[in-house]
């Protein structure tokens, strides 16, 4: 591991954090991009562009793949690039909500190398590589338990008005399987906290985009967790659905994950 790659991913997710948090509960304005609940901020679009500087003060010539404009929208096949949220869970952000992350991850090749989700709000720093994943500086690994009545379970990417049958059978699926819910809001985060012990499953079966997954399901995997699409197959960034889990069970959360296509399908 190149500790160099590291040392800049943090380093640069700190960066791009610290614009953000100093905007949060300002009343900063509040923008839509597409529907009701997909929105951004001029605090957004500077926290991003304050990771990029800081990642190109480094290595000028890499591409980054961000959600905001002024950056790619994929992640190269080959090469090294950087995968960037400025502020992931921005509809927890606009309400005062401090369950946010500033995310980045370097990839080579497409793989990532280096992940930081950083929840300023909340004062929790998730780092990780191959050599381990860290928060707050302690070493943190993915939860011991295999008892699905123990478990508690996040559904991840927003089911829009449109998509409400998929919302209602994540929910249904994942209340008659495991012993509860969680809703956290920020994809970032809820990965981060499988990666930390804390939660036992993420789950959907909607695409994902790059920058609200690849830095989290690293860090699940080096903690020691699986990772997989909808239908159970290895994921990629560009795979559809997404099932992560501490391990035991994990077929369980697929199984959950094809009833919500099954209701799309009705």
């Amino acid at each position: 591991m190149d500790h160099e790659l590291l040392t800049v991913t943090e380093a640069s997710a700190a960066a791009g954090a610290a614009v953000a948090l100093e905007a949060f509960r300002t009343g900063v304005p509040v923008e839509r991009k597409a529907g009701k609940t997909d929105v951004v901020t001029a605090a957004d679009r500077a926290a991003q562009a304050t990771v990029v500087d800081r990642i190109h003060d480094s290595f000028p010539d890499d591409p980054v793949c961000g959600e905001e404009e002024g950056t790619g929208e994929t992640v190269p096949e080959s090469g090294r690039a950087w995968v960037v949220d400025p502020i992931d869970g921005t509809n927890n952000y606009v309400r005062g909500n401090r369950r946010w992350a500033t995310s980045v991850a370097c990839v080579i090749d497409g793989e990532p190398v280096a992940a930081a989700n950083l929840l300023p709000a909340m004062d929790e720093r998730y780092v990780g590589s191959a050599d381990g994943v860290y928060r707050n500086g302690s070493r943190v690994s993915v939860s011991d338990r295999t008892d699905p009545e123990t478990f508690q379970v996040s559904p991840i990417i927003w089911w829009d008005l449109g998509r409400r049958e998929e919302y209602a059978a994540a929910t249904e699926a994942i209340v008659g399987r495991f012993g509860d819910l969680r809703r956290i809001g920020c994809a970032q985060a809820a990965l981060s906290l499988v990666a930390a012990g804390a939660l036992e499953g993420v789950l959907t079966n909607r695409l994902t985009a790059p920058w609200d997954t690849v830095a989290g399901v690293a860090m699940v995997e080096w903690a020691g967790g699986r990772v997989t699409d909808a239908a159970g197959e290895p994921w990629t960034h560009r795979s559809r659905g997404l099932v992560v889990s501490n391990g035991p069970c994990h077929e369980l959360l697929v199984d959950a994950t094809r009833e919500i296509d099954a209701a799309a399908e009705r």
